[in-house]
């Protein structure tokens, strides 16, 4: 029998403006989740009363019963959608899971926490065709928190990832709440730019309407795929010429 609870979300610094209790159903438990940001959260309440949401929570609450060690830290699941409101999107870059090396996912696809050297080989990629594209040089970082705060949505399909075991929380229930989020931006904001990375990404690009928004499609940064068409796809200023033609700011793409 399904019951009303009321969720308390935990509190966290990551931004001082994010709501503190959610309302959700809950079959058996009284789940608590990560601080979730007013604008997403008015449009994720009802995903978390699902059964696929349900089920996940489940999920992860019994793998943390069982000592398997989840990455990224509980308050930055929602590391992407605190950092990035949802009327300020303009750009969203798809990425799979979080890197599962503990000390370097922090909520943000592809990005690794400020310390981290040297880095993952998929964001070593992107840098050099960052440079290849616009000659901007961001060798010496791979936290890209400033991308996030001019409007770029950092998100993975997958939120959560098992310490060492990378794919271990794919198909728990994350591709549908992602799923959710994705057919929110295209269906109420216009002229974004969803940059799909890999099959895995471009998975969800039935969900986009291409008459509305640029979808920016290429091979993966891996080592086993960026030569197969993501080095030479210029993405960095193909999104900057759609931010110009439709009237926005562009991204400063240089790490501090």
């Amino acid at each position: 029998m399904w019951i009303r609870h009321t969720l308390f979300v935990e509190s966290d610094t990551i931004r001082p403006t994010l709501q503190t209790s959610i309302s959700l159903m809950t079959n058996t438990q009284f789940h608590t989740i990560p601080a979730l940001h007013p604008s997403w959260q008015s449009i994720l309440t009802d995903e978390f009363s699902t059964p696929s949401t349900q089920n996940l929570l489940h999920f992860l609450e019994d793998q943390a019963l069982l000592g398997k060690s989840i990455l990224p830290a509980k308050p930055l699941w929602f590391n992407a959608l605190n950092s990035t409101a949802f009327d300020q999107v303009k750009i969203v870059i798809l990425g799979q899971d979080p890197y599962p090396t503990a000390g370097h996912a922090h909520g943000l696809s592809f990005s690794v926490m400020p310390d981290v050297k040297p880095l993952p080989r998929s964001l070593q990629n992107i840098n050099k065709e960052l440079l290849e594209d616009l000659g901007i040089d961001n060798s010496h970082s791979g936290h890209l928190q400033a991308w996030a705060d001019q409007g770029v949505l950092l998100l993975n399909t997958v939120l959560t990832v098992e310490e060492g075991n990378a794919g271990a929380h794919q198909r728990t229930g994350w591709e549908a709440f992602t799923q959710k989020i994705i057919e929110a931006l295209n269906h109420d904001r216009d002229d974004l730019v969803f940059v799909l990375w890999g099959k895995q990404a471009q998975k969800h690009e039935s969900a986009i309407d291409p008459t509305r928004h640029l979808i920016i499609a290429s091979a993966h940064p891996s080592p086993l795929s960026a030569r197969r068409g993501f080095f030479g796809s210029k993405p960095f200023s193909r999104i900057n010429e759609h931010l110009e033609n439709t009237g926005k700011t562009t991204i400063n793409w240089q790490l501090p």
